[in-house]
Order: structure tokens, then sequence, then C-alpha cells
């Protein structure tokens, strides 16, 4: 008998929270660091208990195939850093009939609000939540708001999070990945603003992974899920250690020093 979307959802999510490993960059751009040894960082992540790791379809067969692991998450948009002024549109390059043949236990998308396809990637996702949901399959989205024709209004303190939130929820996603908004009073907001799990990016790039774990701590105590985050693991010269620090304080509800005690 086909398992239910939440069946699905709660092995991604144990408890309503997740550690979620991202690690698709490999189409945007490569070298990527740690995705060159990809089998052992694979390994490492579902040896340390990860929630999910999500993938591009063709790397989500090699492994479903090698590990038969059934927690992978199928994301099916796509960019590369050489498309020029066209580089911040995500197009889809699969379907969720696709990814659950795949080997997939979710799928996800991106939209990237503000830029100038946006309205092509919302129709992607509309389209994708859709099928997903005859085949009971949980949809990711993945929405930050960064195009250069976003506005927000002088009254979001939350510069278009939430929005960015919203806009994943009212499209029929079960769970929205955002990016950190700065601090919990903020965050908060977010979590006001839909009824499903936000799970927070990697943060801003040069963040020290001890002052990630305090931007997890507090994220949680906003009412965050959890995260998505991909190079502050994959790249780590131990991606076991973090997703243990990470667990510790998103399952354990440890504090950001107490669970800083993983990395050694």
């Amino acid at each position: 008998m086909a398992e239910t979307l939440f069946e699905r959802l709660a092995r991604l999510l144990p408890d309503g929270k997740g550690v979620w490993i991202p690690m698709d960059h490999g189409i945007s751009g490569y070298p990527e660091k740690g995705l060159e040894r990809m089998d052992e960082v694979v390994d490492s992540c579902i040896e340390a208990g990860a929630d999910a790791i999500v993938l591009q379809k063709g790397s989500l067969s090699h492994h479903f195939e090698r590990t038969g692991w059934n927690r992978f998450v199928c994301h099916v948009s796509v960019s590369t850093l050489h498309a020029g002024e066209r580089a911040g549109e995500k197009v889809r390059v699969a379907s969720a009939e696709e990814c659950l043949f795949r080997g997939a236990t979710g799928c996800s998308a991106q939209i990237n609000l503000g830029d100038e396809y946006e309205p092509e990637m919302i129709v992607e996702m509309g389209a994708l939540t859709g099928e997903a949901i005859s085949l009971g399959m949980p949809v990711l989205g993945m929405v930050y708001p960064r195009g250069p024709n976003l506005i927000v209004s002088d009254d979001d303190n939350t510069g278009g999070i939430a929005h960015a939130a919203r806009v994943a929820w009212e499209l029929g996603c079960d769970v929205v990945k955002v990016p950190w908004t700065g601090d919990a009073e903020s965050f908060a907001e977010v979590c006001a603003a839909v009824p499903i799990p936000i799970l927070i990016a990697g943060g801003p790039r040069g963040t020290s992974f001890t002052e990630l774990l305090d931007i997890v701590e507090q994220s949680i105590s906003a009412g965050g899920a959890g995260v998505c985050m991909g190079r502050q693991v994959f790249g780590a010269d131990n991606p076991a250690s973090h997703i243990q620090a990470l667990k510790a304080v998103i399952h354990e509800g440890k504090t950001a020093v107490e669970a800083a005690e993983h990395l050694g």
C-alpha cells in the first residue's frame, strides 16, 4: 500500500523538526568543496542521522540505488552560473512522478522573488504541488526574496521573508526553506505567517559554524522547524560532527554552546 503524504512527511520531519542537507549545488557551479567526494559525504550524513538529503535527480538515482536510504528529496529546479541575465531563473527539470520513480520521498523547487522570471517559477511550483499531492509526496518550497524587482514595505521587519514563506504555503508546499531574518523577533513573524514547518538556509557566507548554531537555536525558539543547510555541512572536513551538533539543538533542545561540544 502506498505511503500517505503524512507518513512521508513524518519520516522527513520526525516530531515536526528536521536536519535537511541540500547537495544540489554542483549543478549550479562546479567545483564545489565537498561534492568531489560525494559518496563519502552522503554516507557520513546518513550515518550521523540527517533527516533528509536534497539532491538533483541524477545524483539522487545514484545514491538511492547505492544506499537504499528512504529520505532523499529530489530538487527539480535548475540554473547555472553561465546563464547571464537569466541566472536567477530556476527552470523545472522533473515531475513529481519522476522524483518518486527515482526513489525520492519528497520533492523540492525554488522561487526567487523579485526576479524578472518570478512568474514562470511560480507557475512551475504550482504545477509541482499539483502533481505531488495526488502521489502523496511532500513538497519543499525554497523561496528567496532576492531579485532586483523585490518590493519590501516599510513595515515589514522580515525583509520579505515572511512573504516568501507565505508564497510557498499558498502554492501548496508542505515545508518551506527561507533565509534567516537576522533575529528571533523578526523570525517569529515569519513563523506566524504560515502553518507549515519553516527551515532556515545556511546563513550569510563567512558565518562560522558556531555562530550558525546560535542562529539555529534562536530560530527554534521563535518557532522554526530546523535547517536545510548545505555548504556548512557537506563542505566541512567532518560533516558528521556538524550534523550531530545541529541535531542536538533541533531535536534534543540543547543550547548552541552545548551542541558545539560535538565539534571537538
